[in-house]
């Protein structure tokens, strides 16, 4: 029978080809008659389904079989002997793979030559096996008939395993997904989460976003991108992107219709009459595990997700421009510059990182600092630019604006408009307690309005205003060292002067303008 071996011949010149180029249906042989093995071989040597030919693996015993079993799950059938070690070796073995391995999915034919040993009746009934086969009633055509059967319900079993883990893997993904606020964070998410799903190895695609703005403008913005098309840029046209990739994309906004050849697939999602957005993959190596439907459901819904964080964002830029025009025009009427309103938002930005405050809460603050002094729209001119000392009447009049500011911000049930109106009521008291409008004292005062009277001064000092010239550094530092625990937070001013450098770079870097 040695004749017959000739399989391990194949097996070494398999191993010259490129591993990705080959894939087999792995069929375990577990048997301690090595004729078995030998006319195994034999029978199915040409054998191809679905287009894989077979790799047959052998083992001569059961201890040997767990062994290759316990590190490897890609055998979609073992054809088991019932009698090897002893007379029940191949039974206990199947249920060693069916209840401590759990391997559900690999396709167990029993074969014995001594029926009499373990019943067909019995074995069918009791053990979780698919096929019983007699050594002396199992011909070739019988075998090769097995195999294809058990081939065929392994993959539909594999099929199906896939799409369980894929929904899983989609429900995880979206949970993740919809905790991601940030556009290019939630975009590269979603194709990480897109490439995972559909087992896709060495793809790479980016999201492309096209919109008519309100003026006509088309623009084309990188949302996402993975793999060799990371890009720094966001706009498509100034990317690094191969030009021929370019071109597909704006066709594909031009035709409006899905395309997909033997190297890409590209998605088109219209969101509104004015915006959509472009999916492209491309196939680098191994397409068998692509599935367009899928990435057409997960895209469709990660564009109108899309769509949403959009214009949210919109909004939210939208929102914070108006802030900052709110606050320049509330500058502009005591003849003080919009520049003061940026710096004061920026050092307040950098107190929060400093003390480690939460993300969340240094955004609110910084779009609320430029309405701390919004108030005083309500103050006259002749006092708010005068250019002496005030008088002690207009003084009572001039502190009237912190409550104006709070009332005004108060009427607003947005966040942001309530951190805005405790910062205008609060941001003229003092540590010791001898600020106004309330006299609060110590931690009494609100955070926020803590960082900003250290913030508002601060940027004040180093700045000309109509009553007063610009300080010279060493005089702002020796006036807040003076105020430390009396007008100021202790914390704070220690915070200051520890990275005075980076807060002066902010003063720096938006100068009044001459």
């Amino acid at each position: 029978m040695n004749t017959f071996i000739f399989k391990e011949e194949d097996s070494k010149l398999e191993e010259t080809k490129p591993k990705q180029a080959q894939k087999f249906w792995r069929i375990l042989i577990v048997d301690d008659d090595e004729s078995v093995h030998q006319v195994t071989r034999l029978v199915l040597a040409d054998a191809e389904i679905e287009g894989r030919k077979l790799e047959l693996i052998s083992a001569y015993s059961s201890i040997e079989a767990r062994e290759l079993l316990a590190k490897d799950d890609s055998f979609a059938i073992a054809f088991i002997d019932v009698v090897m070690e002893t007379d029940h070796a191949g039974l206990e073995l199947v249920e060693w793979i069916r209840n401590d391995l759990k391997n559900q999915a690999i396709r167990l034919v029993l074969r014995t030559g001594q029926a009499g040993s373990a019943p067909e009746a019995r074995v069918i009934k009791d053990f979780d096996i698919n096929d019983y086969k007699e050594k002396t009633d199992f011909t070739s055509g019988k075998m090769v008939t097995t195999v294809y059967a058990g081939i065929r319900a392994y993959r539909d079993i594999m099929t199906i395993q896939r799409s369980l883990d894929a929904f899983k893997k989609l429900i995880s993904a979206t949970h993740d997904l919809l905790r991601i606020n940030h556009l290019r964070s939630f975009g590269s998410a979603a194709l990480n989460h897109l490439l995972s799903l559909m087992n896709v190895e060495s793809s790479a695609l980016y999201i492309a976003r096209n919109q008519i703005d309100f003026d006509q403008q088309m623009t084309n913005m990188i949302i996402a991108c993975t793999g060799k098309y990371v890009s720094e840029s966001d706009s498509l046209e100034s990317s690094q992107i191969d030009s021929n990739v370019k071109k597909l994309i704006e066709e594909t906004f031009v035709r409006k219709t899905h395309y997909s050849d033997e190297s890409c697939f590209i998605g088109y999602y219209e969101t509104t009459s004015n915006s959509a957005s472009v999916l492209y993959i491309e196939f680098e190596n191994d397409v068998e595990h692509f599935k367009a439907n899928l990435a057409e459901l997960y895209a469709t819904n990660v564009a109108l997700i899309l769509e949403g964080l959009t214009r949210q964002h919109e909004v939210e830029r939208t929102q914070k421009e108006l802030l900052y025009i709110v606050g320049e025009a509330i500058e502009a009427k005591s003849q003080e510059t919009g520049a003061h309103v940026q710096r004061v938002a920026l050092i307040c930005e950098l107190f929060g990182q400093k003390l480690g405050l939460s993300e969340q809460y240094i955004d609110a603050l910084k779009l609320a600092a430029p309405l701390h002094d919004i108030g005083k729209i309500a103050i006259p001119e002749r006092i708010l630019n005068k250019p002496g000392r005030l008088d002690e009447e207009e003084w009572e009049i001039m502190k009237t604006h912190a409550a104006v500011g709070s009332e005004l911000l108060s009427k607003s049930t947005a966040s942001i408009s309530k951190l805005g109106s405790r910062l205008a009521h609060y941001h003229h008291e003092n540590w010791d307690g001898s600020g106004y409008p309330d006299g609060l004292k110590g931690e009494e005062i609100p955070l926020e309005a803590r960082i900003m009277a250290i913030a508002d001064v601060f940027d004040a000092l180093g700045s000309k205003r109509c009553y007063k010239e610009k300080w010279q550094e060493n005089d702002i530092k020796d006036f807040i060292t003076a105020q430390r625990g009396v007008k100021f937070e202790p914390k704070l001013v220690d915070l200051l002067f520890e990275h005075y450098q980076d807060f002066v770079a902010i003063r720096a870097n938006h100068p009044d303008p001459e």
